[in-house]
Formats: C-alpha cells, sequence, structure tokens
C-alpha cells in the first residue's frame, strides 16, 4: 500500500518520544521489580537497580516535558479532550465494538484521522495517563530519590508510607497498562499495523 493511500498521523517527535518513555517504562518496571522483591529477584545487585531506575526516571521526566511542550506548542493537545456532545454515546459504541463487535468483523465506529487520532476510550485512558497518573508517579518517584529534601512535602501528603505506596500502586497499574497496551496495539488493519505506524507514521485505514 503505497504512503499516498495511507494516513500520517503519527509525527516524528510523538514517534521518538513514544519510543524513548516505552523503553523507559520497561526499564523502570524490570529495575522497580528487583528493587520491590530484593529478596527474592537476583536480575542485579540492589545498588544497581536503584541507580538504574533514578537515570531513567529523570529521563522518563524529560521526556514528558518534551511530550508537554510539543503538543501544546502546536495545539495538537486538543486531540486529547472529547466532545462533551458526543462522548458518552462515543464510549458506549466503542465499548460494544471491543466486547463483542471486533469478534463477528464489525467495523470500527471510531475513523482515525490526524485531527482526531484516539477514539472516546482512549481519549478518556490517555486523559488519565498522562494528566494525572504518569505525574502522580514522576511526583512520587521525585519524592523517594530525595526524601529529606522533599521532606516537608511528604509530611504534608500522610508520610512516606502513603508516598510509597501510591508510588508501589502506580507502578502495578503501569504494568498492567503496558500488557492492555501491547494488546490493543494488535486490533489495527491487521495486527502489526499499528505497531509499524508508530515506526513510519503512517496508519493503514481499517
Amino acid at each position: 500500500m503505497e504512503h499516498k493511500e495511507m494516513l500520517y498521523v503519527h509525527p516524528a517527535p510523538v514517534r521518538v518520544w513514544h519510543w524513548i518513555n516505552a523503553a523507559g517504562f520497561i526499564a523502570l518496571i524490570i529495575t522497580g521489580i528487583q528493587i520491590r522483591f530484593a529478596e527474592t529477584v537476583n536480575m542485579f545487585s540492589f545498588e544497581n537497580a536503584v541507580n538504574i531506575h533514578n537515570y531513567v526516571g529523570f529521563i522518563v521526566i524529560g521526556n514528558f516535558g518534551l511530550w508537554l511542550l510539543f503538543y501544546f506548542g502546536t495545539g495538537k493537545i486538543r486531540i486529547y479532550f472529547p466532545n462533551p456532545r458526543t462522548f458518552l454515546s462515543n464510549v458506549i459504541k466503542q465499548m460494544q465494538y471491543y466486547g463483542y463487535g471486533i469478534f463477528k468483523g464489525d467495523p470500527n465506529p471510531h475513523h482515525m484521522t490526524p485531527e482526531n487520532k484516539f477514539n472516546a476510550l482512549q481519549q478518556k485512558a490517555y486523559l488519565g495517563l498522562m494528566f494525572l497518573f504518569l505525574p502522580t508517579q514522576m511526583t512520587t518517584g521525585l519524592f523517594l530519590w530525595d526524601i529529606k529534601g522533599f521532606e516537608s512535602y511528604i509530611t504534608m501528603l500522610g508520610g512516606i508510607k502513603v508516598i510509597d505506596s501510591i508510588h508501589v500502586l502506580l507502578f502495578f497499574f503501569f504494568c498492567a497498562f503496558m500488557i492492555v497496551h501491547a494488546y490493543l496495539a494488535t486490533l489495527g488493519a491487521t495486527p502489526l499495523a499499528h505497531y509499524k505506524a508508530m515506526f513510519t507514521g503512517y496508519e493503514e485505514p481499517h
């Protein structure tokens, strides 16, 4: 299929950000498992796990800052915000599609365009992910990185146990997210269409 028959929906900065983020998430999950379960997991030393976790964490934070600059600077941030008038009906249609329509060969109710990249469920999920869960995880990670330096904020938010619990709970959330995300990425025009698109920028019409 020629590029003229395809949709260019993933600009180069978005693709670079996506793969840096994906690699960072995987590294943080692996080192996080080593740190949390140090007595039973022995992939590498605890000290190395902590150092790698910290360095990669700062890379992910910096990468998130670049994501914010790109999307707000270009105005493309609006693709994450659903239309309130059609949001509920679109969510219902998308849930019906994922629940049983896809198994019957029904067409996807959402038609991707560069200006309307995400379906209603994706918009809802990414709003929570990018504007709540990820910032919270990065903030709690910073607090745990320098407990003494952020002591006043930690105390104000309930103490180190609260901060650590939030960080660990979100760690499990992101583990589950990576699995679900990898599966949903196979639901394009072909099982590898969405994966290819994150390298080329071009999406095949569904």
